[in-house]
């Protein structure tokens, strides 16, 4: 205890997990611009790059539906262990195997799902511990909000900078070399770190393990899902982007990058700019924007973030351009998950907050894997133009929504969390934070 009675600050374990997870997105951002490129380089067909896209994110959608009560059940802190432990393991195989002559499709495929099943409980480990580990370190939880997307933002800038400058210099291979070490770097981070905090381990059962309970436990976080018009209508919106997204990023930048621009370089640069724009965004929002309505910022913002740069892309064939459309377009989603994020922390009781993130997760991401899948095909049939404008006009549209629905109304005043002593119901005027939009 601190003098006068105080509980003792702590901020090895919060500092121990940004560090974890700035880690981690680096590396993710390594595998996001160094496997379409890799399937580039050696099938040289955007369809195929759709359909490895499509096969990595469709295990995301699995592992998220089912996986919030299992993270209670084990621990947060030996979930996010053992995810980073296979995720880099089943990255470092791929390139070992095409060393070996001795990569298929289909094994290229298997690696990038089992990647992809592994990956999503992790992430979703880390983010629940923050507003526990905000508390022992003696911050505020919007802080402790900003901190977690500013950090990841700046990673995912370093680690995009870094794929494309070595994807030029060394190759694809060595990329997500690379890629399987930050994995291997975040596991020991979190294990090392992250110790003799409750909320990390392993949540004691109230009833015995079985499947009847599970399912139980795995109902109560749809349930708050679907109880509630706000969360809803935020996660049908983020359902569209990250589809969209999942698209630009594994598909249509790659290709409008080989074919347009300066290769994978300047893939690298545009996607590191973007993340620039992210964290200026994310550390911009910290600092002032508990000044401004929630609401508004944010409906402004995520009709900026997204759509322009599937336009500019399609209607110019230079860099510089783009680059500035993807700075602001950074700088405009750098500000959407601290809303969300904070918005959550405030509503969502802490006994149901794997669960109800797991639900977030899934039904957020559902449209990633047919929006890779739909990028790799509508470039084969209709061209890259057309491809992006076709991609750039849904993701406008899906952005109008909080312009258009009075549910988001309901983001600005936040309400009381329901008593871990009692039944946790859905309360309709709360909300709840979606998992990052994969580009912003």
């Amino acid at each position: 205890m601190a003098p006068g009675g105080r509980p003792a600050r702590r901020r090895t374990p919060l500092a121990a997990v940004l560090a974890a997870n700035s880690i981690s997105t680096a590396g993710t951002s390594l595998t996001l611009i160094g496997v379409p490129w890799f399937v580039l380089e050696t099938t040289g067909s955007a369809g195929r790059a759709g359909v490895v896209a499509f096969c990595a994110t469709l295990p995301i959608v699995v592992a998220a539906l089912v996986g919030g009560p299992v993270i209670d059940r084990l621990g947060r802190r030996r979930v996010a262990v053992a995810s980073d432990a296979i995720c880099g393991a089943a990255v470092a195989t791929v390139p070992l195997l095409h060393h070996a002559g001795a990569l298929e499709f289909w094994m290229l495929c298997a690696l990038m799902a089992l990647n992809g099943f592994a990956h999503t409980p992790g992430n979703t480990a880390r983010y629940v511990l923050v507003p526990d580990l905000a508390e022992h370190a003696g911050t505020t939880l919007a802080r402790a909000a900003s901190l977690f997307d500013a950090v990841s933002r700046g990673a995912r800038m370093v680690g995009a900078a870094l794929a494309g400058l070595l994807i030029a210099v060394a190759g694809a291979e060595t990329v997500l070399l690379l890629d399987a070490a930050t994995f291997a770097s975040s596991a020991l981070l979190v294990a090392a770190g992250v110790r003799g905090v409750r909320a990390a381990e392993p949540r004691k059962a109230v009833s015995p393990v079985s499947l009847r309970a599970y399912r139980a436990e795995l109902k109560e976080g749809y349930a708050y899902l679907l109880g509630n018009r706000l969360l809803l209508a935020v996660v049908v919106m983020v359902m569209f982007m990250n589809g969209t997204d999942q698209g630009w990023n594994a598909v249509l930048l790659p290709v409008h990058a080989e074919g347009e621009l300066g290769g994978a370089t300047d893939l690298g640069l545009l996607t590191a700019l973007f993340g620039a724009g992210g964290l200026t965004g994310a550390l911009l929002y910290g600092a002032v924007g508990h000044r401004f309505s929630r609401r508004s910022v944010f409906a402004v913002c995520v009709v900026l973030c997204g759509a322009p740069r599937f336009v500019v892309a399609a209607l110019t064939g230079t860099t510089l351009p783009l680059a500035v459309t993807m700075v602001l377009g950074g700088v405009a989603g750098g500000m959407l998950n601290p809303i969300l994020t904070t918005v959550t922390y405030e509503r969502v009781p802490e006994e149901l907050r794997s669960r109800v993130s797991g639900a977030l997760t899934a039904v957020c991401e559902l449209a990633m894997p047919v929006g890779g899948l739909a990028a790799g095909l509508l470039v084969e049939g209709m061209g890259a133009t057309g491809a992006l404008l076709a991609m750039g006009g849904v993701y406008f549209l899906a952005t109008l929504s909080p312009l258009v629905f009075p549910a988001w109304r309901g983001m600005e005043s936040p309400k009381p969390q329901v008593s871990s002593s009692g039944p946790c119901l859905p309360d309709p005027g709360n909300a709840a934070r979606t998992p990052h939009p994969s580009a912003s």
